[in-house]
């Protein structure tokens, strides 16, 4: 292996993969509509399941517990009758929060042109010869 080689590998391993265990938490299938709904609450596990279309009450609790471990949600348990649970960011998830807010603008922005150049691609690679 040359050297260059492995200094890309260790530049991989040292910065790629502490981003990337962290990414592939919060931006699961569902954990984004978990931070956005829970960013004006505190939401209860009911609203949250009415506001995440096609999650089932398994899989919310599921995130709900990997965010609250995570550090991103504060469970807040009031002793009612029945029990009232809230949900609330924590001041990381809030950043968090504002961070995908941008996310969400570039995506709404762009999207039209990343469809124009998926179907240019798509065109493309129709009219080349297969060589893969």
């Amino acid at each position: 292996m040359s050297r260059s080689h492995t200094r890309v590998v260790e530049a991989v391993r040292d910065e790629a993969c502490p981003v990337t265990e962290v990414l592939d938490r919060v931006a699961g299938k569902w954990s984004i509509g978990i931070l956005i709904a829970a960013a004006h609450g505190p939401v209860r596990f009911t609203e949250l399941e009415r506001a995440i279309n096609g999650i089932s009450r398994r899989m919310l609790t599921l995130n709900l517990r990997r965010l609250e471990r995570d550090g991103l949600l504060i469970r807040t348990v009031h002793p009612t009758v029945p029990p009232k649970v809230e949900y609330n960011l924590t001041p990381m998830a809030r950043e968090l929060h504002a961070s995908l807010t941008g996310l969400v603008g570039w995506a709404e922005r762009h999207r039209s042109t990343i469809a124009e150049a998926r179907a240019a691609y798509d065109t493309a690679a129709e009219q080349r010869p297969d060589t893969d």
